[in-house]
């Protein structure tokens, strides 16, 4: 079983997840941040992973640690689910129409983190959010995933498109990185591995 549940509490984030990198695109995620649900729902949807979360933050100050923490709890969720990463495809990528936006996702689930993020918006705020959070969730999954994401709005002119196109693409390259591909044998990778 490709799964993993987690809870992960601090001073400003109290954040329970649970993971099903093989399921049908089911999520039940619980946050006060609409927007932000939106995005998790449809990432869930779009990567066919089964996905709750109940995500509780320190929203009088701001979402900045709620949105952040997300990032490290998903990222975390991932690597426990992957396990030692045996016989997945490793890398992904998707491109993905929404209206009049377009935005391309590439993952490597290398061990190495690394974010390229160059979604060009217009505007600060995205429905109850500053736009730039998404940054540091996708910064903090990364990180805690250990893999490079590269993800970017080819063009479009409305941000809530190309956030939630983003989304779509990173779920489906991410969907496609972990798929299990059963013609690898141990992790594809080109340095050879100890004897």
């Amino acid at each position: 079983m490709r799964t993993a549940s987690l809870n992960r509490k601090t001073r400003e984030t109290d954040i329970a997840a649970a993971l099903d990198l093989d399921g049908r695109g089911q999520a039940e995620i619980e946050t006060s941040l609409g927007f932000f649900q939106h995005m998790l729902e449809t990432f869930a949807r779009h990567g066919a992973f089964d996905l709750r979360m109940k995500i509780d933050g320190d929203l009088r100050v701001d979402a900045h640690h709620t949105v952040e923490d997300t990032g490290i709890v998903l990222g975390l969720a991932f690597k426990e689910a992957l396990g030692e990463k045996t016989g997945i495809a490793r890398a992904g990528w998707a491109s993905v129409p929404m209206d009049e936006t377009l935005a391309s996702a590439a993952v490597d689930l290398s061990g190495r983190p690394f974010l390229r993020w160059e979604p060009r918006l217009k505007g600060r705020r995205l429905g109850d959010l500053d736009s730039g959070l998404f940054e540091d969730f996708f910064a903090a999954f990364s990180a805690n995933l250990g893999a490079a994401f590269h993800l970017r709005a080819e063009y479009g002119r409305s941000d809530h498109h190309k956030i939630e196109a983003l989304f779509k693409a990173f779920a489906r390259a991410l969907r496609q990185a972990c798929a299990e591909d059963g013609r690898t044998a141990g992790i594809p990778s080109s340095v050879k591995e100890p004897s």
